[in-house]
């Protein structure tokens, strides 16, 4: 389940979505983390794509 709150970002390379409530803990993002102070050098997860790739997501 998505946070209502927080602003979702979808990777336009592989549809994976980022919510900044559940973070990217295997990357070394801690819930709660806004996709603004992530890293710029951080990547997809999923596919390994940019940080430039993702673009908020409309539900």
């Amino acid at each position: 389940m998505h946070s209502t709150l927080a602003q979702l970002w979808i990777c336009t390379t592989c549809g994976a979505i980022y919510d900044p409530a559940e973070g990217d803990p295997d990357s070394g993002i801690a819930p709660g983390t806004a996709f603004e102070d992530i890293p710029a050098d951080w990547v997809c997860p999923v596919c390994g794509a940019r940080k430039a790739d993702f673009v908020p997501y409309e539900d």
